[in-house]
């Protein structure tokens, strides 16, 4: 058990007050802000890796979203499940394509994330890296063993989602795979 107040509040999921508010408010800025040394001490004293805010989001989906490849190093060395959903069903190695974070997806990937997983509405890595022409990371996520032909909850892959998009490189380039 902690030995902070806070840190004891938010483990055990009691009534929060408003100082462990404020603190959890503090501790999900320090992962969206790459405070990776702050988070290292928390986490020693007790944190738990996989803490979720309102949205669901972890502290691994802030940092890894908001490129903190060292948070995301000390958070995935204390255990944070780099597959947790937050409440939109989205996954850190979505986020890392949304944005073109490819060291923050090889990183993911190397801590064991599914290449394949995907939100509720069935958009994979592949399909986000491809909606956004984000062109190294759809290399990488198929010469890793994405699944091309993979669809989201409307039937679409990710060569309809990536022309949907009005993407210029990534349809073409996902064509050298087989058809869409």
């Amino acid at each position: 058990m902690a030995s902070d107040p806070a840190l004891a509040a938010l483990e055990t999921g009691r009534e929060l007050d408003d100082a462990t508010l404020d603190f959890a408010s503090k501790v999900f800025d320090m992962a969206r802000c790459g405070e990776a040394d702050a988070l290292q001490q928390l986490l020693e004293r007790g944190l738990r890796p996989n803490l979720l805010n309102h949205k669901g989001d972890s502290l691994l989906m802030l940092a890894s979203y908001h490129g903190h490849l060292e948070t995301v190093k000390v958070l995935l060395s204390h255990k944070a499940d780099p597959d947790l959903r937050n409440h939109n069903g989205q996954t850190p190695i979505a986020g890392a394509a949304f944005k073109g974070n490819l060291p923050m997806i090889e990183l993911l990937l190397e801590h064991g994330a599914n290449i394949d997983s995907a939100s509720l509405d069935g958009r994979t890595a592949l399909m986000m890296a491809a909606m956004f022409n984000r062109t190294d990371v759809v290399d990488y996520l198929v010469a890793r063993g994405a699944n091309v032909s993979a669809r989201d909850a409307n039937g679409v892959d990710a060569i309809g989602a990536a022309a949907r998009m009005g993407a210029p490189d990534t349809p073409a380039q996902l064509e050298r795979f087989g058809p869409g």
